[in-house]
């Protein structure tokens, strides 16, 4: 399993409860998993622990065998960088960088990214440019992020995410700003270029109505027994 979550408790400082409390969670190799749940359901905090960015009270996660909790902080961005390629909801592109090198931003904080992208295209600038071409961007290679329509800068945080083959990529609510046939498009192209490096993908969101492109969905809510204990009180 590239993921494994063990009895993982988090309480967010000054709260009275838990706002998650997960006795099992799992994410295999070349996975399309869909994780949904309404706004307030614990998905942000869930994907703060499967970054590392922080870390639960009670129980283990493990990435890759890694036991997260047994990284220093420093060790847990190096190790995030090197693995996890991340779509955020709104891109966190900069603005003042062109496309080509918002992509290769992922290259230069990861020299096992780098490596592999330089091992399957000869350089991770061929790496770049070739998902850039799939993700028709090539005319748009040395205009600054800014200039680009919603939809495209969506494209190109998926390039900067997949760039040097990470085991993991995580889709945090990545289409809530298409249309339902820009969507369906996004999430097709996802997938084609995940496949080519057998990378899992991990997309969270709060509609439903994209789980069917998935090989597995799941309610946070059926995770979570905070919400089962909420719903029962």
């Amino acid at each position: 399993m590239l993921i494994e979550l063990a009895d993982v408790q988090f309480t967010w400082r000054g709260a009275k409860h838990a706002t998650l409390d997960m006795p099992q969670f799992s994410l295999a190799a070349g996975e399309r998993l869909f994780l949904h749940g309404p706004s307030g359901s614990g998905k942000s905090t869930l994907l703060s622990l499967l970054t590392g960015i922080h870390l639960p009270q009670r129980g283990e996660i493990r990435i890759l065998g890694q036991n997260l909790a047994a990284l220093s902080n420093t060790a847990r961005d190096h190790f995030r960088a090197d693995h996890i390629g991340y779509v955020f909801q709104q891109f966190n592109l900069l603005s003042y960088l062109s496309v080509l090198d918002n992509v290769l931003l992922s290259c230069q904080f990861s020299r096992i990214r780098r490596e592999r992208a330089q091992a399957f295209s000869g350089s991770t600038k061929a790496q770049a440019l070739h998902l850039l071409d799939r993700l028709d961007l090539t005319p748009y290679l040395e205009r600054p992020v800014s200039a680009l329509s919603v939809g495209q800068q969506q494209r190109v945080a998926l390039a900067r995410a997949l760039i040097g083959a990470p085991e993991i990529l995580i889709a945090d609510e990545p289409t809530s700003a298409l249309d339902a046939e820009r969507r369906a498009a996004f999430i097709q192209l996802l997938f084609e270029c995940a496949h080519e490096h057998n990378t899992a993908v991990l997309m969270v969101s709060h509609d439903p109505q994209l789980a069917a492109a998935f090989d597995r969905s799941v309610s946070l809510a059926s995770l979570n027994r905070c919400s089962v204990e909420a719903e029962n009180a």
